[in-house]
């Protein structure tokens, strides 16, 4: 087993890992830019080491400095966490000849299942069903509309590098393809540095369904079940489940034998999620791999009663995992707290927290690295705090979840209480009756109530 790790991200999701360090015997080392100097997660490890200004590009995605942090605190192993460099392969590679273990795949993994046209390919070789499209990556509109027409309008066009829905556009018609196309490829761009396009048929009233899956150094897959994030705004995810409220034993079976295929394909080390997308049929097609552990990982922890950090770290240390796969037992249903104002079209709000009051209470988790008197900086992503709750039934779980927003005081900035608050109210919500297009009908007065 390591022995000390340093945890390359920040906030929640670092003091996350410190935790399950700490119970493992591990000790572990924070890096934290200037902005996040007051962040629980550099109070609470073991060492912290700032790396920079505020600036990702000059902190968090600074891979010179924080490898030179892991060399002066002498830490045998990263942990990147979700985003920033969790799925960067140069990283990975760079960690591998710095004899320090990353905890994830191995940087070829990355570069297989990272890029979605690679992915694709894959799963198509390995037999899992993918969404009908273009065969890699399209070379001008011209051959973009030519396919869109062999395969029907709507269609989607999908950035390569791309994930939290940046460059992504759908198209009707011929007449948009262009204009589409363009904006496409520069936010793709922008964001990715990496303007490769692809085309997609358009799953209209898809759901959005993820399989949580752990592979270990010696062969084996398995899957953790499945985790509903079809409440999105924008591709990004509000509110995750599970199980799903769509599913049926024999779709689970099905869904969860094509994603333990997928895992095994690649020989996939340490955890990841096969993103599906699920029409009203319940037809499904693979989306896309996550080649880390996600923000929604709690909810799996709920009700398979597993530590999901703890388990990525003994992989990463070569344990094996057991042959069998799990399913789930209770019902568990998470809601992101962000630092928005949901009644100016979810406009981040950073500044200072005069008070805080996270619930408590059986079956109710918080993880958040916020407190009161810390002040949420401008330069990350919203998302102060994710609020779990665990039932006997899903009925039963939202009822819980209400009482714990009730209970849930943030107060000095706009955060998404309000909304979580309408949407455990909303009838199609509670029984069941969503998919990604869900938020284009909610109606957002309901927040006033």
């Amino acid at each position: 087993m390591f022995n000390k790790i340093l945890i390359a991200n920040r906030g929640e999701i670092a003091l996350r890992i410190i935790r399950t360090c700490k119970e493992m015997g591990i000790k572990t080392v924070a890096i934290y830019s200037k902005a996040d100097t007051e962040s629980l997660h550099v109070r609470f490890a073991d060492e912290a080491v700032c790396i920079g200004p505020p600036a990702s590009s000059e902190s968090y995605l600074n891979i010179p400095r924080i490898m030179a942090a892991v060399e002066i605190t002498n830490s045998d192993a990263i942990h990147p966490g979700y985003g920033f460099l969790a799925e960067n392969a140069n990283f990975a590679e760079i960690c591998r000849q710095s004899g320090v273990k990353f905890i994830g795949p191995t940087p070829e993994m990355i570069n297989k299942m990272g890029d979605k046209v690679t992915a694709k390919e894959t799963m198509i070789k390995a037999g899992v069903p993918v969404v009908p499209g273009s065969d890699g990556l399209l070379k001008d509109v011209k051959q973009g509309i030519k396919i869109a027409n062999q395969i029907g309008y709507p269609v989607i066009l999908k950035a390569t590098a791309g994930g939290g829905g940046k460059g992504m556009r759908i198209v009707t018609r011929d007449e948009e393809f262009e204009d589409a196309w363009d904006s496409a490829r520069k936010e793709a761009k922008a964001s990715f540095t990496n303007d490769g396009i692809y085309v997609e048929k358009y799953v209209e009233e898809p759901r959005h369904i993820e399989f949580q899956i752990i592979g270990d150094q010696h062969g084996n897959v398995i899957h953790l079940s499945e985790r509903d994030c079809s409440i999105q705004r924008r591709h990004q995810k509000l509110v995750e489940e599970s199980p799903s409220p769509f599913m049926t034993p024999e779709l689970r079976e099905k869904m969860g034998e094509a994603a333990v295929k997928a895992g095994k394909c690649i020989n996939y080390e340490g955890v990841g999620t096969i993103e599906f997308l699920v029409d009203k049929y319940r037809n499904f097609y693979f989306m896309e791999m996550n080649t880390r552990i996600q923000v929604e990982h709690p909810v799996t922890e709920e009700v398979i009663d597993h530590d999901l950090i703890k388990e990525q770290i003994k992989v990463a240390a070569g344990h094996e995992i057991s042959g069998k796969n799990y399913y789930p037992s209770l019902h568990a249903m998470e809601c992101r707290i962000n630092a928005e104002d949901v009644f100016n079209g979810f406009r981040p709000s950073p500044g200072k927290i005069t008070s805080f009051h996270s619930p408590k209470g059986h079956g109710v988790r918080v993880d958040t690295h916020v407190y009161a008197g810390y002040s949420v900086p401008p330069f990350y992503d919203s998302m102060i705090a994710k609020l779990i709750c665990r039932a006997q039934t899903r009925e039963e779980c939202i009822k819980k979840m209400q009482r714990a927003l009730d209970e849930f005081v943030i107060e000095g900035i706009k955060t998404t209480v309000p909304f979580h608050k309408a949407l455990m109210k909303n009838e199609a919500f509670r029984s069941g009756d969503f998919n990604t297009g869900f938020m284009n009908t909610f109606d957002m007065n309901d927040c006033n109530e």
